[in-house]
């Protein structure tokens, strides 16, 4: 016969939830409702700017320029290919005029700096003996004619952009797209979005043919592929719903239970939702997985309270007390952990980059509102609904037996198995750290690498690089000086200077900038000599030679001059090289009135955001591992126990990170946060177990007989927890979108490495640090 149930006993917070559950009930449903509904209008989102880190030093002095680098900032390439042979046919032109027009219509377009054989700011020159004389690639006397289309093959020829924006091959032409950030009908941010489907719809679907394929690359166009695949994401979110589903039934044999704990957890999707969509937030690509965790946490939680209250359930306390009951043995462990959570991710708020600042609030908010959905709403429900007589029969039979598995984990609470596993756990640690140390910051492929390499847009972007000399990695370093003097002599020599010493940088292919049209203006004007290829001191005959500069070298006072260094990749290591020798150039040749500011273009971007997260790493780390260390010190008042629960924790984030640098997964944007958010969800299983641990120290009892307790109660729950949760993120593995799959298998190895830490080491650690009163065994 179970003992009394106390009424006295409940602390406040339960007889202020329990009193009132129909009043509870009626508040949770008009708030899902009205959450429910902003939840419905999220959408998937992305912006340029909140992608890179804004604050930092390369990214200010190119957004202090960015009017002027309007052509080398955010941009989308569209190769358009001939399968017939070259591009000089009648058919072809047509096409290409086409679509030129097609594109310059697209909101976004920064349309004075789009670029192709069609639009009139690609011009041709060449030199005589009465000097230069050009115009434009396409004449006003086009026809379409035998006659045009030899004098286009011979203005192409030329114009210099053999290579640029016209293959070395001929058998294909590019469209180059400058875009604005604001959408000038609108007043809105770009919606990349909506503009990768514009260019699908009106490009890619209108004129790809079996003549003619079109290739297309560039920031908008990644973002846009990878905002299609990630909704795709929903699929795996229900598959992993069906799959939590059918363990959660097997693990407690309650339909009622079951649903219940998926429900609650469903509950708290939608009030994550809603809220991020209330407060002005959306959603991205990187913060995709927020959901899911959010649910995760949810089904951590729930499983605990439905455990806790079938035990009751046997002892033989009817369904109001078990669940009452079970809420008092959980709530202080539960809200705990939560607070460590919401806590712990809030940290992610020192990495200067937005999107990641975003996905910290929205998880802290997520897992903020698992305490009213999971702590409260479902023991309420489950006070109605109750176990099922056959959850309760199988649980009674489950006692009743003795669990293996759990008989297993038990050993390790032993003094033998004890020291066994923490020397296994050392030599791990040792390969973790071995490893670790070869982890890499950025991209590590060539292309982009959030796809795969076989994804369309990979495959557009191999097609590019193959046909076209310009590379489409792009470092620009802008040469500052007083308004009018970025072509005075002495600055046009330490540019010069400048760019011999990049030119002979490793990883760099070729550098231009307004030098390069200073000594071909003194070579085109002295009827081709090359002894005129130099830089002239006289400024007029300067300004004679750059009279002709193709818009984007100069801006218009004369103040800044871009120099723009193409890359073979944008792979780290050829960025650290870069920014490395720009250094070193400066610390060697800085002139007065000149300076050499970095960086702007794809490549300088990623310059930066890298070393924003290669710092951002390990204070992002002090920060959630400072704030879990203080809040299970509040919680337990005991240092030894603080290490029981954070060492596995340490444990697992140092194997993630050996883990990462084995499999080729960078630490980036997208990567950078799932170790924290692992942590938050670790050290969940820790503080539950840990509680019971500590209530049976405290009740006299030796180590081992605490555990098996420990592992009865609440063990169980975490193991099946930690199980579930990987098998359901294991899917993410199958996604189009690489860095969700590189999650898949972050978070995967994580739930299982900190389920197993806290249930082998947790016992381990104990018997090591002599806790409560192992000594007296």
């Amino acid at each position: 016969m179970p003992a009394n149930f106390n009424e006295q006993q409940a602390p406040l917070v339960e007889r202020l939830l329990f009193s009132s559950r129909p009043l509870w009930i009626i508040a949770f449903t008009l708030l899902t409702l009205f959450l429910g509904y902003h939840a419905s209008q999220v959408r998937p989102e992305a912006s340029f700017t909140k992608m890179i880190p804004t604050n930092h030093e390369f990214i200010q002095n190119y957004f202090k320029h960015q009017d002027d680098l309007a052509s080398l900032g955010n941009v989308v390439r569209i190769a358009v290919e001939s399968k017939n042979g070259d591009i000089f046919t009648a058919e072809y032109q047509k096409t290409l005029q086409e679509i030129t027009d097609e594109v310059f219509f697209i909101p976004g377009v920064n349309r004075s700096g789009l670029r192709s054989v069609w639009t009139p700011n690609v011009r041709w020159s060449e030199v005589t003996e009465e000097g230069f004389v050009g115009g434009p690639v396409i004449p006003d006397s086009w026809d379409a004619s035998e006659e045009s289309l030899e004098q286009l093959r011979t203005n192409i020829l030329k114009s210099g952009e053999v290579g640029n924006l016209v293959a070395n091959n001929f058998e294909s032409a590019l469209i180059y797209v400058p875009l604005d950030e604001t959408n000038p009908d609108t007043g809105e941010p770009l919606d990349y979005q909506q503009f990768s489907e514009q260019l699908e719809r009106l490009v890619r679907d209108k004129y790809q043919s079996e003549d003619v394929a079109i290739h297309i690359t560039g920031f908008a166009k990644v973002i846009g592929d990878l905002i299609e695949g990630a909704q795709q994401v929903g699929l795996f979110f229900l598959l992993a719903l069906g799959i939590t589903l059918v363990m959660l039934f097997g693990y407690c044999r309650c339909w009622r239970s079951a649903l219940s704990v998926l429900g609650c957890s469903i509950i708290a999707v939608i009030w994550q939702l809603g809220i991020i969509k209330l407060i002005g937030s959306g959603i991205n690509p990187y913060s995709m997985l927020v959901p899911f965790l959010v649910f995760a946490i949810g089904v951590s939680h729930g499983v605990q309270i439905i455990n806790a209250l079938g035990n009751f359930r046997v002892d033989g306390f009817d369904k109001t007390q078990a669940a009452r009951l079970a809420f008092r043995s959980l709530y202080i462990a539960g809200f705990v952990a939560l607070v460590s959570d919401a806590i712990g991710f809030t940290t992610l708020m020192v990495i200067d980059i937005e999107v990641i600042q975003e996905l910290a609030i929205a998880a802290s908010i997520g897992v903020a509102v698992v305490v009213l959905t999971n702590l409260g709403l479902l023991p309420i429900l489950m006070s109605y609904f109750g176990v099922s007589d056959r959850g309760i029969n199988y649980q009674t039979k489950v006692r009743q037996e003795e669990h293996g598995v759990l008989h297993f984990f038990a050993r390790f609470a032993q003094p033998k198995w004890a020291y066994g596993a923490i020397g296994v756990a050392l030599v791990m640690l040792c390969w973790g750290l071995y490893y670790g140390q070869q982890m890499k910051i950025g991209d590590l492929d060539a292309g982009a690498p959030e796809l795969r390499p076989d994804s369309r847009y990979n495959l557009d972007n191999k097609f590019i690089v193959d046909n076209y000399s310009s590379s489409t990695d792009i470092f620009v370093v802008m040469a500052e000086t007083a308004p009018e003097m970025c072509i005075a002599y002495d600055n046009l020599e330490v540019m010069d200077r400048f760019s011999w010493h990049m030119e002979n940088t490793p990883g760099v292919q070729d550098v231009k900038s307004i030098v390069y049209v200073a000594k071909m203006g003194g070579f085109g004007l002295n009827e081709g000599n090359l002894k005129w290829y130099s830089l002239n001191r006289n400024k007029y005959v300067i300004n004679a030679n750059v009279n002709r500069a193709p818009p984007g070298l100069i801006n218009p006072d004369c103040s800044m001059a871009p120099i723009i260094i193409y890359l073979n990749d944008h792979k780290a290591e050829t960025l650290k090289q870069v920014v490395a020798s720009v250094h070193e150039f400066n610390s060697q040749y800085q002139e007065e009135g000149l300076e050499l500011l970095m960086a702007a273009g794809n490549s300088g971007i990623e310059a930066a955001t890298n070393a924003v997260i290669e710092t951002a790493q390990v204070k992002m780390l002090l920060w959630v591992y400072g704030v879990v260390i203080v809040l299970c010190f509040i919680a337990f008042r005991s240092i030894r126990t603080v290490l029981c629960i954070v060492l596995p924790l340490a444990f697992t984030t140092v194997m993630s990170q050996g883990l990462m640098a084995v499999l080729g997964i960078g630490v980036k944007v997208a990567t950078l946060p799932v170790i924290a958010l692992g942590v938050g969800i670790g050290v969940d299983y820790g503080i539950y177990i840990y509680t019971k641990v500590k209530e049976g120290l405290q009740q006299g009892m030796p180590l081992y007989e605490t555990y098996q307790m420990a592992l009865e109660s609440t063990g169980k729950a975490v193991g099946f927890t930690g199980l579930t949760l990987a098998i359901g993120v294991a899917t993410w593995m199958f996604s189009p979108i690489k860095f969700q799959a590189d999650m898949g298998i972050l978070l995967t190895f994580m739930f299982l490495w900190n389920m197993l830490g806290a249930l082998i080491l947790i016992p381990a650690l104990a018997r090591l640090f002599r806790v409560g009163s192992v000594h007296k065994k």
